[in-house]
């Protein structure tokens, strides 16, 4: 959900595909804890998608005007469409779509209960920041996986509309009421390490995932990489909250 530009990592700045990163599914998935590593990334992605969906369904009911509930809606659709081409993949590959959803449905319903939004603003933010968040930590995953999972985690990645619509909504109702900008500010940065705490928390909890992002799976992340990774990822947040009117 956040705009192309803002990824903390764009295609052209990934290093070239090596080892598996370069090879495909058919390949990749011998390896038994490559396998299990993507059947909890796809897991993952598609229960937030399915989150997604159900947020900006209710978000929707908050909106202002007429146009803006259709957009929401239009956007909830999208997510819904992400969520199916994960769950078809799942059942491609031979793993059942509810069981891989599963180990992560309880961090991310906690996630979303402990960051519920007050009003139409604080749902805007909380979509365009606290998503794309984990959209980028997705995309930093994805260029170590094979071809075919890679295409698929980018695609469903794509931009739904929803960071230019946040960043309009959200400009505007500053410029009305400057007053906006500090509670937003706040509840952004909240947004941020409420965020980063809940993907923490999701790859310690999962080995093989973990695996993956630190050496053993695919080429391999070493933990210095974890680190830039991360630096990455919130360097991209600060570039958000620049977009959004707001101080990081």
């Amino acid at each position: 959900m956040e705009t192309p530009d803002n990824a903390a990592r764009t295609p052209d700045e990934a290093p070239a595909p090596t080892g598996t990163a370069a090879g495909s599914w058919s390949t990749a998935s011998v390896d038994p804890q490559y396998r299990a590593a993507v059947v909890d990334l796809l897991g993952a992605l598609a229960y937030g998608e399915l989150a997604a969906f159900e947020r900006l369904a209710e978000d929707a009911k908050l909106a202002p005007t007429l146009g803006d509930k259709a957009e929401l809606a239009k956007m909830a659709s999208a997510e819904f469409h992400h969520f199916e081409q994960l769950t078809d993949r799942l059942s491609t590959i031979g793993e059942n779509p509810t069981g891989a959803m599963e180990p992560f449905a309880r961090a991310l319903d906690d996630f979303h209960r402990q960051t519920a939004p007050s009003d139409w603003l604080e749902g805007l933010v909380k979509a365009y920041v606290g998503d794309s968040i984990a959209s980028d930590f997705y995309r930093e995953v994805a260029i170590r996986l094979d071809a075919d999972t890679r295409d698929l985690v980018l695609a469903v990645l794509d931009d739904t509309g929803h960071g230019n619509f946040a960043v309009e909504k959200v400009r505007a109702a500053i410029e009305a009421d400057p007053r906006v900008g500090g509670r937003l500010a706040l509840w952004a940065r909240r947004l941020m390490g409420e965020a980063l705490s809940q993907a923490q928390r999701v790859v310690a909890d999962r080995d093989a995932l973990s695996t993956m992002l630190v050496g053993g799976v695919a080429d391999g992340f070493d933990l210095a990489e974890v680190g830039r990774m991360f630096s990455r990822i919130t360097e991209a947040h600060t570039k958000r909250m620049a977009a959004l009117g707001l101080a990081a």
